[in-house]
Parts: C-alpha cells; structure tokens; sequence
C-alpha cells in the first residue's frame, strides 16, 4: 500500500502506527451527521480495512450537518455517497458497503462477517443500538458509541466517558437502562456533550427506524462527535513513539 500521502500524519505517530492503522479493520453503523464525518477522518487516518453501513438516502434536511448531503446528492445512497468519497481520499482502501438499515436481529451477523478491529456506532434509533452495544461488549470487539448530538450547540462540552458516567444524554440514558438488564453496566466508551439539551427544539417523527423523535441540530456539533469518535479509535490503535524518526 502507498502510504506517501499521509506523510503529515507519519511525522506525529511514526512509521510503525502508520503500519498499524493501515492493518486495521473497522466496521461504522450509521453514516449520518455523526457517522459520516467520522468515517471521513478514518479514511484520511490511513486504516486500511473499512465497512460502512447504512440503509438511508440524503434528503433535504440532512443538509445543515451530514457530510454526505449536498444539493447534488439528494436522494442518493448515504452509503454510496460515502463509499465514492473515501475511495477518492483513498483509493487503495478496503472498503465494504452496506446499504440496508440494520435490524437488531442482524447485528450479530454484521459483526461476524469481519474480524473487527474497533467498531464506531453511530446509530440514532434505540433497539438496534443497544442490541449492536450489547454484542459488542459480549463478543469483546473494542466500540465507542456516539450520544446525542441534538438539542445542544456548543463544542467545548463535548466529552469521552465511560457509559456509567454519562450525564445530560437522554439516548444514552435510554440506552444505559436497557444495557443493564442485560448486566451491562460500564466498559463502553461513549462520546457525548454535558450541555443539558434544549428541550423546546424537540419534534416528533414517524416513528420509522425505531425513532420517535428528534432534536434540532446545528452544523458543527454532530460534526465534533464524529471526529472524536474517530479520534478514540486512531488514538487506541497507536501508540506513543519517543523515537519516530528511527522506526
């Protein structure tokens, strides 16, 4: 694999977690404002080993914070748009596409298909990501996954925590409840705001995908989440070098 473009990122981690993230193999669920701006930094990362799932279309809405949605790509495959994005920044990436919502049912499936290195859960509805959660932790596949970026707008209060810690996160808490009646109750990263969520930006959906409901969102947070999801899983895969010119 030609690893001369990431030159620039060899210069902070060394040649030897360059190897590292390029052996790699991650699965992402959910390419949404979340998910598609965290699927963005993996490919630019170097890893070598990708799959992206997701089952939606761009629409309209989705303008004001997903990566993936353009003028030019309503309608289209989130999926798609992301897969020809990541082969653009990277041509020599694996990248595995998936595009179908994921039930809960079939998650057991998706994570067997792939030995997996690190999972980045980006999923917005509640049963099928406390069902990927659940997996994950029982199958001992390392994940971090993401809290609500609705409902809040400011960056600094951006955290990563264990799940028991979480506060201020009306999906996690949801979520953290279900997780321990499984005996669930900590060992799961999980990347969230502290912000207390504005509550009068609220409205309800259909009531399709397994959600009922959604916050108003502003163009940088989801962003923040995503990159710092990617951030825990770059961060986790390499180690500190104190001599990286000699590697």
């Amino acid at each position: 694999m030609d690893l001369s473009w990431l030159s620039r990122t060899e210069l902070l981690i060394g040649n030897r977690n360059l190897q590292n993230l390029s052996e790699a193999n991650i699965l992402i669920v959910g390419l949404g404002g979340i998910g598609s701006f965290a699927a963005e930094a993996i490919a630019r990362s170097g890893i070598g080993k990708v799959t992206i799932v997701d089952g939606d279309s761009v629409e309209n809405s989705n303008r004001n914070r997903q990566l993936v949605a353009l003028t030019s790509t309503i309608g289209k495959e989130k999926a798609k748009v992301m897969e020809e994005r990541m082969l653009d920044i990277n041509p020599e990436i694996q990248l595995n596409v998936i595009n179908s919502f994921q039930e809960p049912d079939s998650m057991r499936q998706l994570l067997e298909t792939e030995n997996f290195d690190y999972v980045i859960e980006c999923i917005d509805s509640l049963a099928p990501k406390v069902e990927l959660l659940k997996l994950c932790k029982r199958l001992k596949i390392k994940v971090v996954c993401s809290g609500g970026a609705g409902g809040k707008n400011d960056p600094t209060m951006v955290r990563v925590k264990d799940i028991k810690k979480v506060t201020n996160d009306r999906l996690i808490h949801y979520t953290r409840k279900r997780l321990r009646h499984q005996n669930i109750h900590k060992g799961l990263k999980v990347v969230f705001s502290e912000q207390p969520v504005d509550r009068t930006s609220l409205v309800l959906t259909d009531g399709s995908n397994y959600k009922k409901s959604a916050y108003g969102t502003m163009s940088y947070l989801p962003a923040v989440f995503g990159l710092t999801a990617a951030s825990v899983v770059i961060r986790d895969l390499t180690k500190p070098s104190t001599n990286k010119k000699e590697e």
